[in-house]
């Protein structure tokens, strides 16, 4: 009589593109699942890990959990390579020449189950899609793909062949509308522009890597076992709907931190402990900062960690900042000004007087502090969730890729602040910082907190988000190693 192979316990590799916003964004991913209760390896470049440890005390956070382990691998790049701004690219040149192979031999030679089940299931990032597939199908793990994006600009990205077809890209150059509406991203019509798609799109050439890139590996999310999108029913139903006619095992699990903050309350949390997952110093100094101000009155202004701006950009915000009048906590973060910038006299007395700066701040709670009443920020999408679960309206100025369409949502579509992208003029941001704490402060305030309402309500107990987490780590278990 035949017996069947007991199944191996669940595994999950989670392997995340080697940047802040996305390993931030997966690490909660990891702990979630650990929470459930499964065998989670997390897999970090070498340079990511040892900025985690320099900066967070993420070992010991991860110490309850005895399933959890972390693995590193090299992402092919020297060790002062600045892995931001325009050579970002870069990491995606070593992809396939250094890393995929690095993969392939971590999963074949059995490293990563020597004291632990194989691995059953990877969750790979989405803009790696194309070799974690490949490399999964050849060894018959199940895998599913993860994206950092929005539902909308997960969408957009799809619908880019579409564009393509009817005409509507490349961009033609300088003589372009970028106000010209846009009719081939099906569900976005109304409001979609030009100026909307991701700074790759404003290329004139169809062949640009950045273009070919995205809309490859977002197409070929359709090979994985599913998709894992970090928003929530209430925020993107339309684009999700669409997405699901192609993709129907769909997994919205967001907002993820406020997830992970619901099931953590919800066990014995004294055992837990908190730490960021930041890969800069956070200087903890601003909450006390923060303590004497008034409520609503502050605005914080954090351009995320990709983001680079020009001499003259920063002194046209510091500007419109200093003369706006109101309170201010700016981060600027190492290395992201470029060049030297002598700073007038005028604007660091407005500073003194009102305003506090830090090379990097513990966000989540910044954000969450009564004192804050508004957000000038880039428009990463783990800063929108961030703004839109604490109620925090925004100013949105995207730098580049999925940040484009995130501000257009933000202002256009679900009214939670102004979009200011394509602009960097001291007498619009003063203008724009007045309009949302002043002019508008009442209406933008009632919009984000119905928001927030439903954000929180998601990933409450018998809401979509903790729905369909529960959902996930299910289908996890059920996945075997072949």
């Amino acid at each position: 009589m035949d017996h069947e192979m007991p199944r191996p316990d669940p595994h999950v590799l989670i392997f995340p593109f080697p940047v802040q916003g996305h390993v931030s964004c997966m690490l909660k991913l990891a702990e979630l699942l650990c929470l459930a209760g499964l065998h989670v390896t997390f897999l970090n470049s070498d340079y990511i890990h040892r900025r985690l440890l320099r900066y967070t005390d993420v070992f010991s956070r991860f110490t309850p959990y005895k399933g959890f382990n972390f693995e590193t691998i090299f992402d092919g790049l020297p060790a002062d390579h600045p892995r931001s701004g325009d050579r970002v690219t870069d990491i995606f040149d070593s992809i396939e020449a250094v890393i995929k192979p690095q993969f392939r031999e971590m999963l074949i030679s059995g490293r990563l189950s020597d004291s632990r089940p194989p691995v059953t299931c990877i969750i790979a990032d989405g803009i790696m899609c194309s070799f974690t597939t490949d490399v999964a199908r050849e060894l018959g793990i199940q895998i599913l793909s993860f994206r950092t994006v929005s539902a909308s600009c997960f969408w957009a990205f799809f619908c880019m062949p579409k564009l393509i077809h009817a005409c509507e890209l490349p961009f033609k150059g300088e003589d372009d509308d970028l106000d010209r509406s846009l009719s081939s991203v099906t569900g976005m019509e109304s409001f979609l522009r030009l100026r909307d798609l991701p700074s790759f799109c404003r290329e004139t050439n169809l062949a640009h890597r950045g273009l070919q890139l995205v809309m490859s590996e977002t197409q070929k999310a359709t090979r994985a076992d599913g998709l894992i999108l970090n928003t929530f029913e209430d925020l993107e139903e339309s684009a999700l709907t669409h997405i699901r006619k192609h993709i129907p095992k769909l997994y919205t699990i967001g907002p993820l931190h406020a997830n992970l903050k619901a099931r953590i309350t919800k066990t014995d949390s004294s055992q837990f402990r908190r730490s960021s997952n930041s890969l800069w110093e956070e200087d903890r100094s601003c909450m006390a900062w923060l303590d004497d101000q008034s409520p609503r009155s502050v605005l914080y202004v954090s351009f995320g960690s990709m983001t680079v701006l020009t001499k003259d950009e920063l002194i046209e915000f510091w500007y419109g900042i200093v003369n706006s009048g109101k309170p201010f906590l700016w981060v600027i973060r190492p290395n992201s000004v470029v060049g030297e910038c002598q700073v007038p006299t005028t604007l660091l007395t407005g500073t003194k007087e009102r305003g506090y700066m830090v090379g990097w701040a513990p966000q989540e709670e910044v954000l969450a502090h009564p004192a804050v009443g508004g957000f000038l920020t880039h428009s990463g999408w783990n800063s929108t969730l961030e703004s839109i679960v604490v109620g925090v309206p925004m100013i949105c100025w995207p730098y580049y890729a999925d940040q484009q369409v995130n501000s257009r949502l933000v202002g256009e579509v679900w009214k939670l602040g102004l979009d200011m992208k394509d602009t960097c003029d001291r007498v619009i941001v003063e203008k724009m910082i007045k309009d949302l704490m002043e002019v508008r402060r009442d209406g933008f305030v009632q919009s984000v907190s119905q928001m927030a309402k439903l954000a929180r309500k998601s990933v409450s107990e018998g809401g979509s988000s903790y729905d369909n987490l529960d959902r996930l780590v299910e289908d996890i278990k059920s996945m075997s190693h072949v």
